[in-house]
């Protein structure tokens, strides 16, 4: 059998010329690695399900590999040539899995590019998460509180913070800040601390309900609880304060009174608040404590618990029925030192429906800024002070002093109020040379004749006047 074109002598056959099989078979084999791309050139991925069946893709290769084959059959038989060498692997066929190779491992610098999801995010501590002592960065205490007991009076003291040692009989205790200096006692409790009251009756001393009511309210004795610095106020240092802001808080369960002043001592400002339970006769009280421990003073009142104290009910006849008011006498009035004498009045009046008993009347100065000082002395404000009486004026003590001498009056100046009715005193004022600058308190109480012991006060009236050069 003899081709019926003939075949060009020479070459290896892979020119355009040839028989019309060599040409089916090289454009069939030109169109089978035409499919191969460089996609597939690449690692195979691991496989993710069950390897499919390619029986779609035999239905559509199985012919063309069978004419290939046959043509090579053919070239074989007729030319004794090989079509492809036999050493050289042929590519893999499109669709088939290979051997899956090693699964790439992302580098840092694509993972670090990467965008971290939430979850991821809430993850990841932050540096400064882990708090290193018992206050957060707003002063709230971050660890657990210690409970604490003082004359029937339970409360949780903050993590951090420490009660100071007192003498047991006192009325008072004092719980120090975490701030506070190492050296810091109950006698300086203020401005590094709260100071809790428990009384077993009406307040005599500070703080006292009257005291909620007063300008000069938020302190007991001329002081500036300054941080850092508490000090008696110095000469022309002038202390002045405004409000009380008054407000109604439940505290252990019960009804309270809350006021808070804005003081300045020369020119540095502090807050000073007062809570207080009346019918408890439980008070707290922090004057000059700085704001980043305002959570653990809160969190001390709010943990109060005084059902365990019983606070002896007053004895005083008419207690809540007794107003006292001052006339001619204003709250920031201008006095000044050494000028003429000032008068004003004071009216005592019952609101009840029974009559008060005896009563006496306690008018006087209180220490402030400008008060006499001596060494290891507790001196009087310089002055005089005097009531009208029917015989005339008669000197009664300037302010308190080293004792309570200064609470007594003779019998004639008790009296007594029958429902509805009044009474009305007159006394003069004037400042010695001696007194210096500030804010001085007037005080006109109503209070049961004292006979030593606690002093009862029925009535209160505070004012607040200021002395100039």
């Amino acid at each position: 059998m003899t081709d019926k074109i003939p075949r060009p002598r020479g070459g290896d056959d892979d020119g355009s010329a040839g028989t019309p099989t060599e040409r089916l078979l090289r454009e069939a084999m030109n169109a089978r690695t035409s499919l191969i791309t460089a996609h597939d050139l690449r690692p195979a991925a691991p496989p993710r399900s069950r390897v499919r069946r390619l029986r779609p893709m035999y239905a559509v290769s199985v012919p063309v590999l069978g004419l290939a084959a046959a043509a090579a059959i053919g070239v074989v038989t007729l030319h004794s040539t090989p079509v492809a060498k036999q050493d050289v692997p042929p590519p893999p066929a499109a669709g088939l899995s290979a051997s899956p190779g090693p699964t790439p491992t992302p580098t840092p610098s694509a993972t670090a590019s990467a965008t971290p999801t939430d979850d991821a995010r809430t993850q990841q501590p932050l540096a400064d998460s882990t708090p290193t002592s018992t206050q957060s960065a707003t002063g709230a205490p971050t660890g657990p509180a210690t409970p604490y007991t003082f004359r029937g009076v339970k409360f949780k003291l903050p993590a951090g913070w420490r009660v100071a040692p007192a003498d047991p009989a006192d009325y008072h205790l004092c719980a120090l800040s975490p701030g506070a200096p190492q050296g810091a006692s109950a006698q300086n409790c203020q401005p590094y601390g709260v100071d809790l009251a428990v009384f077993d009756t009406e307040s005599s001393g500070w703080p006292s309900t009257a005291d909620l009511d007063a300008q000069s309210g938020w302190g007991h004795q001329p002081n500036c609880p300054i941080w850092g610095d508490p000090h008696p106020p110095a000469a022309g240092e002038s202390v002045s304060s405004a409000g009380p802001t008054k407000s109604t808080p439940t505290v252990s369960g019960r009804p309270a009174l809350k006021s808070q002043w804005q003081v300045t001592c020369g020119q540095t400002p502090f807050t000073a608040q007062v809570w207080a339970l009346p019918k408890d006769q439980v008070f707290v009280s922090a004057v000059g404590l700085k704001d980043d421990y305002q959570a653990g003073l809160q969190s001390i009142v709010n943990s109060l618990d005084v059902s365990g104290h019983q606070a002896a009910p007053s004895t005083a006849p008419g207690q809540s029925d007794i107003t006292v008011s001052v006339d001619g006498l204003a709250a920031g009035q201008q006095l000044r030192v050494g000028s003429a004498v000032v008068t004003f009045s004071v009216t005592f009046r019952n609101t009840g429906q029974s009559t008060s008993g005896q009563l006496e009347p306690l008018v006087f100065t209180d220490r402030y800024a400008g008060t006499p000082t001596a060494p290891g002395q507790q001196l009087p404000n310089d002055g005089r002070l005097e009531l009208q009486t029917d015989s005339g004026w008669i000197p009664k003590p300037m302010s308190p002093g080293a004792d309570t001498s200064y609470a007594t009056a003779r019998d004639e100046e008790l009296f007594s109020l029958a429902p509805g009715q009044s009474r009305k005193l007159t006394y003069r004022l004037t400042m010695g040379p001696k007194s210096g600058p500030g804010d001085m308190p007037l005080r006109a109480q109503a209070v049961l004749p004292y006979r030593g012991g606690d002093l009862t006060v029925l009535g209160r009236q505070d004012v607040t006047v200021k002395l100039v050069w």
